[in-house]
């Protein structure tokens, strides 16, 4: 082989390496330089300070700061963070931050959490956001720093849970395939209250995108109640709790409520669009084991129909069962 191209494969070498290792930083390699943590704290006293706190401790809006704030974010790559703060911040103003304005609060963020200074500014690209992260064992998982919390035994049966939570929640999430949650809508005389919203009660109060943000966490934080010990279903047949496909379509619940939030938090009706076709993935999969037995045809079954209660959550899909 020729020195030019050992020298070649050698670059190659050191730009796969370099690469590799940029894909791979966390918030300790020093991603921010204290000049950006000061433009940073700057707009923070203007724009944030009153919500979040002189110190970052929380006042109105929840802390920036300490183990409260890292519970939230240190899973998370800091894209997220910074688009949350860019497209939902302050909340008074929603979207006025340029992009630079939210890298530099969030370099004052990690710099007020003690995170190391660095000869490079945080981008404000989202690409390279999205690829530095927050080192492992930050915080204590909940069930090791407040020890078990108190259990108690489900009221309603599954299909009350689809009724009061899931299937309100995510009409309302299908709706942003219709509707911008931001656009203004003017009341009409036979709706004053007139708004993106699933009822007219409450309309007004929360409001808009907010809706979005929390049907997608309300789905994702009650899915755990599907695997509860002791919930029935319907026809008073216990829930198949430990069933691997039943847990498996819950986790996949979770993870679809989840990426539906954080597209909730870019404001972006079109991404938000595309992820509702998750979600109805979602639960038509675990429909299709556990709750639907169509008809002819194709036909789905009559929800009023008693019968078609009598096989649900009994898996269609072992014999055995």
């Amino acid at each position: 082989m020729s020195r030019q191209s050992l020298l070649t494969v050698a670059l190659i070498v050191w730009v796969t390496v370099l690469t590799s290792a940029q894909g791979t930083r966390t918030v300790r390699d020093g991603v921010y330089t204290d000049t950006q943590a000061a433009r940073g704290q700057a707009t923070y006293q203007k724009q944030c300070a009153s919500c979040h706190g002189d110190k970052l401790q929380g006042v109105q809006g929840p802390p920036l700061a300490a183990e409260a704030f890292l519970s939230h974010w240190a899973t998370q790559p800091l894209s997220d963070l910074t688009s949350k703060i860019r497209n939902t911040m302050p909340a008074d103003a929603t979207g006025t931050l340029t992009p630079q304005q939210s890298a530099d609060l969030v370099a004052f963020i990690l710099k007020s959490g003690g995170f190391p200074a660095g000869k490079t500014e945080l981008s404000a690209d989202e690409a390279v956001l999205a690829k530095i992260s927050w080192p492992a064992g930050l915080v204590k998982t909940a069930a090791a720093s407040s020890g078990q919390g108190r259990v108690y035994p489900p009221l309603g049966n599954m299909a009350q849970l689809m009724r009061g939570i899931f299937f309100p929640n995510s009409n309302l999430i299908f709706t942003v395939q219709t509707r911008d949650p931001g656009a203004p809508v003017k009341p009409t005389p036979d709706n004053p209250n007139a708004g993106f919203s699933f009822v007219d009660w409450g309309a007004g109060i929360y409001g808009g995108w907010q809706l979005v943000d929390n049907a997608a966490l309300a789905i994702a934080d009650a899915s755990p109640l599907m695997l509860a010990p002791g919930i029935r279903c319907e026809n008073g047949r216990l829930a198949p709790v430990t069933d691997p496909e039943w847990i498996k379509f819950t986790e996949n619940l979770i993870a679809v409520a989840r990426r539906t939030y954080r597209l909730s938090q870019t404001r972006n009706q079109d991404a938000v669009s595309e992820a509702t076709g998750d979600l109805s993935d979602a639960c038509a999969a675990c429909h299709g084991v556990y709750r639907e037995a169509r008809g002819r045809g194709g036909r789905a079954p009559d929800p009023i129909d008693p019968s078609n209660k009598a096989a649900r959550c009994m898996s269609r899909s072992s014999p055995t069962k």
